[in-house]
């Protein structure tokens, strides 16, 4: 389809300044197929095929274009995160700490957020943060799809946030929307969508997200800023001007295995790298920046509030009978009994549709119902393996046939992989999984 699809004349004249001698080499690159990647979670082994390691990313590898591995129980069970690899650099630059707080500013659908839950190792507090709705909900699924327990899910513009949160992140990362001239490889078709002046309105939405970044960030803290476009006002331009309106701030070098070392911004070349385009820019505040006080966090009535007594006690029976570690209730949300993050910035008047690990409802007086995160985020002692058909039939809602002497809640595994819940009862194990999520 690359063959079919030509690249805009004015395009090629904008990138030929930035290439000078590899332009040649460049618009050659794209006459090859484009790069697929698979970032696993931390403990699995990587699908029999994948190739060789992404080496700027942790536990990623390359995937055959042909590969199926996003059809297949293990997917939908979280044992990893299909990825363009180039899109993996930003958070590879970032590389939070266990235990820092951290905030994803334009988060959907989640390939960063959860790349960036995985150097956290369930410690600190993870924001992810999208404006769009419908694509906040898809950040949500990707979250609880890949065990994450320590994020909180938002959906609200960058300037609601900002007032609400000064100074309080050691680490942002501003994935910012853009015009996306690095998809032109993987998705031709947006070569007839390319508008000269598309850049520039690009560039001052982006600059805006910035600012506000800026703001959440505490001082000495690291703010990553990633496009997946070429051009220099979006990229250069935007730094540049950011850095000038913002003294507070310098550039941080930063080194990728596989990479060149930067100064403190790098763009990612299909010639030169085996992934699609990208840039990324890494910047420091200064630990003498100015910032507004914090404010308290209050535990809202609107957002969450404490456990009663019965609701501790129907909760800690059950997580401590299925559980070796089992995860400590302390909040209630969204009508469901969660264990939050330690950390959590004000959250009065924001949407929020995850919470740290939603661990279950409380249905009648004393009954206790498993939610399908926590099946995904914890081992539980009681499975039952399945076979790869035995998968594909409980995903899709089916009951599937158990040993009529069991009468407990049972997870499906498949290859060691928790899938979701049952309830054995009648040499059945009646299918709890997500209806929203069934194939």
């Amino acid at each position: 389809m690359s063959e079919k699809i030509s690249f805009p004349q004015g395009w090629i004249e904008q990138l030929a300044p930035l290439l000078g001698p590899s332009l040649p080499d460049f618009l050659h690159s794209y006459e090859e197929a484009p790069a697929r990647g698979i970032r696993m979670r931390p403990g699995i082994l990587p699908p029999s095929d994948a190739l060789e390691p992404i080496v700027w990313a942790e536990n990623a590898y390359y995937l055959p274009l042909d590969s199926q591995a996003g059809a297949v129980p293990a997917h939908e069970a979280g044992a990893y995160y299909l990825q363009e690899p180039s899109a993996m650099a930003a958070a590879a630059a970032l590389h939070p700490s266990p235990g820092e707080k951290v905030l994803d500013l334009c988060a959907a659908p989640g390939g960063k957020s959860t790349q960036l839950a995985a150097y956290l190792q369930g410690k600190g507090l993870l924001v992810c943060n999208e404006p769009v709705p419908g694509r906040a909900q898809i950040l949500s699924r990707n979250i609880e799809r890949m065990g994450v327990r320590n994020a909180v899910v938002t959906s609200a513009l960058p300037e609601e946030l900002s007032p609400r949160w000064p100074g309080f992140f050691d680490k942002i990362l501003v994935d910012a929307p853009c015009s996306g001239e690095g998809m032109f490889r993987r998705h031709p078709e947006t070569r007839l969508e390319w508008n000269a002046g598309s850049p520039e309105g690009c560039a001052q939405r982006q600059m805006q997200i910035l600012r506000h970044a800026a703001k959440m960030l505490r001082p000495g803290g690291l703010l990553a800023y990633s496009t997946c476009t070429f051009n220099a006002l979006e990229n250069e331009g935007v730094i540049q001007a950011f850095l000038r309106e913002h003294p507070e701030f310098s550039l941080h070098p930063f080194t990728l295995p596989g990479m060149p070392p930067s100064t403190g911004m790098h763009r990612l070349w299909p010639h030169l790298v085996r992934g699609e385009g990208h840039f990324v820019a890494l910047m420091q505040k200064a630990e003498d920046a100015l910032v507004e006080s914090i404010p308290k966090y209050r535990e809202s009535k609107s957002v969450l509030r404490p456990l009663t007594k019965p609701e501790i006690a129907y909760s800690q029976g059950f997580l401590g009978m299925y559980f070796d570690d089992p995860p400590v209730p302390n909040a209630f949300f969204a009508a469901r009994i969660v264990m939050r993050p330690d950390f959590l910035p004000p959250l009065e008047g924001i949407k929020v549709l995850r919470l740290g690990l939603h661990l279950g409802l409380i249905k009648g007086k004393d009954i206790f119902a498993p939610d399908h995160a926590l099946s995904l985020a914890l081992p539980c002692r009681y499975g039952i393996d399945v076979d790869e058909k035995q998968a594909r039939a409980y995903q899709n809602g089916q009951v599937l046939a158990v040993d009529e002497r069991l009468n407990l809640w049972f997870t499906p595994r498949y290859q060691g992989l928790q899938l979701g819940w049952g309830k054995a009862s009648q040499g059945q194990l009646k299918n709890h999984y997500p209806k929203g999520l069934r194939r």
